[in-house]
């Protein structure tokens, strides 16, 4: 299934993946989106315009996005991230 459009996706997305490498730290603002992501011990940095955004492409096979920045072409998936609670407070006041 495709998505909508990618900034559609973006406003859901809790983590991206962005040509292999995992990124928790982006923002998405009315002008670009900001991705910041470490590889190895060095810090990498994608922007992308609204209008780079709206033209990437949805890869079907891939299940990924296609787009073209400043820095030539990217891949990019959207994920939504599981988070775990280890507080066991709330297991004792469940049993109660």
């Amino acid at each position: 299934m495709t998505p909508p459009s990618l900034l559609s996706e973006l406003q859901t997305s809790d983590m991206l993946e962005i040509d292999g490498l995992h990124a928790f730290d982006f923002s998405l603002d009315d002008a670009q989106l900001l991705i910041i992501a470490m590889d190895g011990r060095a810090e990498k940095r994608w922007t992308f315009s609204l209008q780079q955004l709206e033209a990437a492409t949805f890869d079907d096979t891939l299940h990924s996005w296609t787009l073209t920045g400043d820095s030539g072409e990217h891949r990019l998936i959207c994920m939504q991230a599981f988070t775990g609670n280890n507080n066991d407070e709330d297991e004792a006041d469940d049993d109660a």
